[in-house]
């Protein structure tokens, strides 16, 4: 920075000209009132000016450089207005003579230094982790820690998927927890119905309904190989109806649709054809088995024929709960509670998951208003739901006490069609289970696609 007398004439720093062949713009004016480091003197100027600029820019050099806390040039003499001054201190910020020849204005003063954050930069603290050590278990090094910045962000963690509003830890918890209460409660049934049965009125019960009614002497006897047909498709086309049931009711966005050929406007998922078509399959395979149940007479070894069902089924369900099992002869004839559970399932809940699925399928009949209030779709999904639950519990229950109740003879009379014990029927169920199983795995977009195009066009 230089001073320039008031006496001096001097001029402003100049550009280019606005106008082509004019005079550098600003005009020329004297500028005396103010000064920039970015002037330069004049020519003429004095020798004592140039001093006395030459002590400011000094001056004003040793100010920045306390301020930021940096120390002097190696070598350079200390200034005559700032060596005396204190080490903690610095000098107060001068400006512009006021007299022609003059000291800077103010008079040169210390003031204390105080540190601020534009004036000393402080380093960043740092949060360091241990340096590795070999562990004294097994001897390894672990890899390096990486250093973490005070105030550094986290990454974000990924919000766990919830199934109706809870995540699969919260429903796996839930689980347990009924599980663990289902077995208090079924110790204590079986305590108190052991107790119960040890007196002489249940006794006396027990004698006079044994927990089966003799059938009647045209009944058949045995199970045919249509039989066990048709039980082995029941139960493929079942697990794959709950399958894909309950993917739709779990499904937020299809992978793919499908329109019919016959009805271009409708579009529908493809988990949604998948499930009716199985639906259609079911309702035929079970047709052809209410066919031939009343064909060939089997019907009364699941429809009751006598009041004493009741009766026998109460004593049989006692039997069970006491963990003394009633004995077992299906080739012959059911227990009453069995044939009562056979009995709700084909007739009851068999044809109420049929006209619920049919009232929310595309084969119920739109324009039918006076149709659509008798029988509401909101009625048709209450009731479809709990259908299914019941089939789930009722395939637990029913394939544990096959299994429970003398497995390989029980599977002879299913797959095998014989009344003898061996693993032909063993074998038979092991394979089907096997194909079960591999369709449920194979039950995929991209393998139901093509039996879908069959009947329409697939689009994701």
């Amino acid at each position: 920075m230089t001073v320039v007398s008031s006496q001096t004439a001097r001029t402003r720093r100049r550009g280019l000209p606005r106008a082509s062949g004019g005079q550098p713009w600003p005009p020329l004016r004297d500028d005396s009132a103010s000064l920039d480091t970015r002037y330069v003197s004049p020519p003429g100027v004095s020798a004592t000016t140039e001093a006395v600029a030459s002590e400011a820019e000094k001056d004003s050099v040793a100010i920045r450089r306390v301020r930021r806390g940096l120390p002097r040039v190696a070598g350079s003499p200390p200034s005559p207005r700032t060596a005396d001054v204190d080490p903690g201190a610095m000098l107060q910020r001068r400006g512009l003579p006021r007299t022609s020849g003059g000291d800077p204005w103010p008079p040169p003063r210390a003031v204390p230094v105080t540190a601020t954050a534009s004036a000393v930069e402080e380093p960043v603290p740092t949060l360091t982790t241990p340096e590795p050590t070999d562990t004294p278990e097994t001897g390894a090094t672990p890899g390096p820690r990486r250093r973490l910045r005070r105030g550094q962000p986290r990454e974000p963690q990924r919000e766990r998927r919830r199934y109706r509003g809870r995540t699969l830890p919260h429903w796996a918890g839930i689980g347990v927890i009924v599980g663990v209460g289902l077995l208090v409660l079924g110790a204590v049934a079986v305590l108190l119905v052991r107790w119960l049965l040890a007196g002489e009125p249940l006794q006396s019960f027990l004698t006079d309904y044994p927990g089966e009614v003799p059938l009647p002497e045209s009944a058949p006897v045995g199970l045919p190989w249509w039989l066990g047909w048709a039980h082995f498709f029941n139960v493929f086309l079942m697990v794959l109806i709950i399958r894909s049931g309950f993917q739709i009711r779990t499904e937020k966005r299809p992978t793919a649709f499908w329109t019919p050929r016959w009805n271009p406007q409708r579009k529908i998922s493809l988990t949604i054809w998948f499930h009716q078509s199985l639906d259609l399959l079911w309702l035929l395979n079970g047709a052809i088995y209410l066919l031939l149940l009343f064909i060939t007479g089997q019907w009364v070894r699941i429809v009751p024929t006598s009041w004493e069902v009741f009766p026998n089924a109460l004593s049989a369900g006692l039997q069970y709960v006491s963990l003394d099992w009633p004995t077992e002869n299906g080739w012959v004839n059911y227990n009453s509670l069995q044939q009562l559970t056979y009995f709700a399932t084909v007739f009851l809940a068999a044809p109420l998951a049929a006209a619920t699925g049919v009232r929310m399928s595309g084969l119920w009949p739109k324009n039918a208003p006076r149709l659509n209030r008798v029988y509401p779709i909101e009625l048709a999904r209450a009731i479809h739901f709990p259908v299914m639950l019941y089939f789930v519990v009722f395939i637990i229950f029913h394939v544990t006490l096959v299994l429970a109740t003398g497995a390989l003879r029980n599977l002879n009379h299913m797959y095998a069609g014989q009344d003898v014990v061996n693993w032909t029927g063993f074998w038979i169920f092991a394979g089907s289970f096997l194909v079960i199983a591999g369709s449920i795995f194979a039950a995929r977009p991209v393998v139901v696609a093509p039996f879908a195009f069959l009947f329409g066009r697939v689009r994701c």
